[in-house]
C-alpha cells in the first residue's frame, strides 16, 4: 500500500513539473495562460483525430457531438460547442471564435410535450472563409454562405446569404464583405 502510494505522489509532482513546465513555455511564447487540458493536448491532432481537414485546429476544452465535418485550415477557439447531431458542416478557412455554440438539434417540443416528441434535429453549413464572432449561438437548420461575418454575442437564426456581415440579437444583415 505505501509503496502505491509512493508511486502515486511522485506522479502527481511529476504532472505538476510538467504542467508548469508548459505554463512557464505557453507565456514566454505567446503570453498567455491557458486551461489544463489545452496544455496537454495538442490542437491539431485533436482535430486530425476527428477527421477535420488539413491544417485546421480544435482546443481541447471544446465539446465535438455527432457528425461534424470541418474543411481544411479552420480554426476552432476555446470553449466552442459543436453539434452535429443533426449534422454539421464548417468549411475551409474558417475562425469560430471563443464561446461560439453551433447547434444542428433542440429539444424545445420534447420538454413542453413532457418527452412525448422527439427533439428536433436540422443541418448546419457554415461554408468557407466564415468568422463566427465569440459567444454567437447558432441554431439548428441555419445555412451562413461562404465569406460571411458574424458579429460577437449574436444569435443566428436565420439563413445568411454568401458575403453577408450579421449581428444582433436575432442576427440581422448589416452589410456585405463583397469587396466588388
Amino acid at each position: 500500500m505505501s509503496s502505491e502510494l509512493d508511486r502515486l505522489k511522485q506522479l502527481e509532482q511529476d504532472f505538476a513539473a510538467l504542467l508548469q513546465q508548459k505554463q512557464s513555455e505557453t507565456q514566454q511564447r505567446w503570453n498567455r495562460s491557458l486551461p489544463v487540458g489545452d496544455y496537454l493536448v495538442d490542437r491539431w491532432e485533436k482535430a486530425r483525430s476527428l477527421g477535420f481537414g488539413v491544417g485546421s485546429s480544435i482546443y481541447d476544452s471544446s465539446l465535438v457531438l455527432g457528425q461534424v465535418t470541418v474543411g481544411e485550415q479552420t480554426w476552432i477557439g476555446p470553449f466552442t460547442v459543436l453539434d452535429g447531431s443533426g449534422g454539421l458542416t464548417i468549411g475551409d478557412y474558417c475562425s469560430i471564435s471563443a464561446g461560439v455554440q453551433i447547434y444542428s438539434h433542440d429539444t424545445v417540443q420534447w420538454a413542453i410535450s413532457g418527452g412525448k416528441q422527439e427533439p428536433e434535429r436540422a443541418p448546419v453549413r457554415i461554408g468557407s472563409r466564415c468568422y463566427i464572432g465569440p459567444n454567437t449561438v447558432i441554431s439548428k437548420g441555419v445555412t451562413i454562405g461562404d465569406g460571411c461575418v458574424v458579429g460577437a454575442n449574436s444569435f443566428v437564426n436565420v439563413d445568411l446569404p454568401p458575403n453577408s456581415k450579421a449581428w444582433g440579437t436575432p442576427a440581422r444583415i448589416q452589410g456585405s464583405t463583397d469587396r466588388t
